[in-house]
């Protein structure tokens, strides 16, 4: 199979969140509300249970009692039933427990007759997310790429994106074949609406440079906020120009033999227009123009699931104002 096998060694430490699984609101929900008047800003993590850099800086920042001076803040763990079926012996065995969390969250799945445990979570967690302005939604990747930040297909969450900066890529995109993601729901995906939602990619699931890397991007996303006091959040990483990339074409494996042809990793450009990159079956995947992102690129997927997503870059642009 093409692409090499990815690295399963968990190299952090795997976070006791016991003390936050109860939550205040629902369970592994914890939220603070300020006296003074703002947003209700929310962190989430664990949208897949094997996803833990991101709960590690969730359980950072409460055990550090961070709260809000106006506003709310909320904490969100998400699938949390599938997070406690965590092996390091098999890491990738806990994503979810029947199904993908993060592709159900348009409202004929969310308010049809289908049933599953990510399901119930979904339609749990659905009345209190509903009341969220601003989502910050912490991922990693299993396949070697460089880190992201996902914002949709709304200008907002591209605005939004833009002023996190960290890490510098921003990807548009309209999602999945399988499903809705979070960042897409409701409110969050309504361009005439103010709430906005993105989604940051941070790196390897489980080392050290992915916690880095969410956390420097949380705390930014926070100072943007302003829900929280200058002084608990650290200072800003030096930021480089960000880059832009339009999702052109979503590559959705119609067969469970598709396989790239060489060894591939996200953030790698093709040059050229019409290269052949991968197999589906009979069919050819060829880049539709010069200069394709190949966004998160997975070696093995089966039918139905995505394969990679091709970019088109855009020139950078500066860092300027606040979301």
């Amino acid at each position: 199979m093409s692409g090499g096998v990815p690295d399963l060694t968990v190299r952090v430490p795997i976070p006791d969140l016991r003390a936050w699984l109860a939550g205040s609101e629902l369970p592994g929900v914890t939220s603070f509300q300020a006296q003074a008047p703002g947003p209700h800003v929310a962190l989430c993590a664990l949208m897949h249970g094997n996803e833990i850099a991101g709960a590690i800086v969730l359980d950072r920042l409460l055990r550090q009692g961070l709260r809000p001076r106006r506003g709310r803040l909320s904490f969100i763990f998400g699938n949390i039933l599938a997070y406690g079926r965590f092996d390091p012996m098999d890491p990738t065995a806990s994503r979810f427990v029947e199904e993908d969390l993060n592709r159900v969250w348009d409202l004929e799945t969310l308010e049809g007759p289908r049933r599953s445990a990510e399901l119930r979570r979904a339609r749990e967690l659905r009345p209190f997310l509903d009341t969220v302005d601003l989502l910050l939604d912490l991922h990693s990747m299993l396949w070697p790429s460089e880190p992201l930040i996902l914002a949709g297909a709304t200008a907002k969450g591209r605005e939004l994106a833009r002023a996190i900066g960290v890490p510098p890529l921003v990807v548009t995109d309209s999602g999945h074949a399988a499903g809705k993601r979070l960042l897409d729901y409701g409110r969050f995906g309504r361009a005439e609406d103010p709430a906005a939602a993105v989604l940051v990619e941070g790196g390897p699931h489980w080392a050290a440079e992915t916690i880095a890397t969410l956390t420097a991007a949380t705390a930014r996303f926070l100072r943007l906020s302003g829900v929280v006091e200058e002084a608990l959040l650290p200072p800003d990483p030096v930021l480089t120009l960000p880059r832009f990339a339009s999702v052109t074409r979503t590559i959705t494996a119609a067969s469970d033999s598709f396989a790239f042809l060489g060894p591939v990793r996200g953030g790698d450009v093709v040059p050229r227009r019409n290269t052949l990159i991968a197999l589906d079956g009979e069919e050819e995947i060829r880049t539709p123009h010069d200069d394709c992102l190949l966004v998160m690129p997975s070696p093995r997927v089966t039918a139905g699931q995505t394969a990679v997503r091709l970019a088109r870059l855009e020139p950078p642009q500066a860092v300027q104002g606040t979301a």
